[in-house]
């Protein structure tokens, strides 16, 4: 979004909405927290409960591969346009503090747009929606969540966030075009089948 389009006030005053819940939100900012781990160990912990089991390459190791290899996969797609549009972070576009100040320095001169945080927790929501339907709303609501907690640290604009999404769905799709992709996943969907019996 260019400055002083509608869509840049409403990045603005999604950091400012974010920025108070920090303030006043101990469990949204606790969540953010939470959240802003991006490793898939932690993305596995933070899915498992709206998942209905525990996710971890020693519990469901056919379950971690899919994610593994798919995560990393779509999460290529962001480095592209980062690099291409070097949108500066709403924390460095302000010059203030975040929840997370030590990756402040870090992610300073890293590019805000599309948010990669957000594309492994979308796109985890979705593979993990396609292996346990019945829990699609607890999971895309998770999935939601990680992404707006991005909103909420001050790591990244709204726009980042909902264009992520979109690019997140676009790679889970194009996954499906993978012969090796369908294969594990259904190796994943019989691991999930047997062991929630």
């Amino acid at each position: 979004p260019q400055k002083g389009s509608v869509e840049m006030d409403f990045d603005e005053a999604m950091y400012q909405y974010g920025k108070q819940l920090r303030q006043t939100d101990p469990e949204a900012a606790k969540a953010a927290q939470a959240q802003s781990d991006n490793r898939l160990a932690n993305l596995c912990r933070q899915f498992s409960e709206p998942f209905g089991m525990e996710i971890s390459e020693q519990n469901t190791p056919q379950i971690y591969l899919l994610l593994r290899d798919a995560v990393i996969t779509c999460v290529k797609t962001v480095i592209g346009p980062k690099e291409f549009y070097r949108r500066p972070r709403p924390f460095a576009y302000y010059q203030e503090g975040t929840l997370m100040p030590d990756r402040e320095g870090m992610l300073q001169q890293n590019g805000s747009f599309p948010s990669g945080h957000t594309l492994r927790g979308w796109a985890t929501a979705l593979l993990l929606t396609e292996i346990n339907p019945a829990a699609a709303n607890e999971l895309l609501k998770k999935g939601y969540q990680y992404g707006q907690s991005r909103v909420i640290s001050g790591y990244h604009w709204q726009s980042d966030v909902n264009a992520a999404r979109l690019v997140a769905a676009a790679a889970v799709a194009q996954c499906h075009n993978s012969e090796r992709f369908q294969r594990q996943m259904k190796k994943a969907k019989k691991e999930f089948a047997k062991l929630s019996k």
